[in-house]
């Protein structure tokens, strides 16, 4: 099933496209741009791979830093607040906290997030914190 991806990288670049073959067990993916053709991206040199419902976003958005009371979601999930090292925060569920994987996925809190779901490379990370549960 094809994605469409925000791959962050920890120097700062941005790849936008469409990747096929996200398996954080392997050192690479690919991503299919529209402007660069297929881009060869290492997960460590990644600050985080953003699953997106839609590459352009909206910038206006605020995110969400709560996970709201009953959702479903946290159902079996840790909330998190991740701050990434270039001071981007995210809060959002994760399966298994602290994780035990160099890469790990995170739901975002916001249920009107443009992002879906994130994989998360622990070497960007600068700290991790659990939250309250929202149940």
């Amino acid at each position: 099933m094809a994605n469409e991806v925000v791959a962050r990288h920890i120097d700062g670049r941005v790849v936008k496209g469409i990747s096929l073959d996200v398996d954080p067990g392997r050192p690479t993916c690919h991503v299919r741009t529209h402007d660069q053709g297929t881009v060869e991206v290492k997960l460590a040199d990644l600050k985080a791979l953003f699953f997106v419902k839609d590459l352009s976003g909206d910038p206006k958005h605020e995110e969400a830093m709560t996970v709201a009371r009953g959702d479903v979601r946290a159902r079996g999930a840790f909330a998190v607040d991740i701050r990434f090292a270039d001071g981007e925060r995210v809060v959002g569920l994760t399966v298994r906290f602290p994780p035990i994987k160099r890469f790990f996925y995170v739901v975002p809190a916001d249920v009107g997030s443009n992002n879906i779901r994130i994989l998360v490379n622990r070497a960007a990370v600068a700290s991790m914190t659990q939250l309250p549960d929202a149940g």
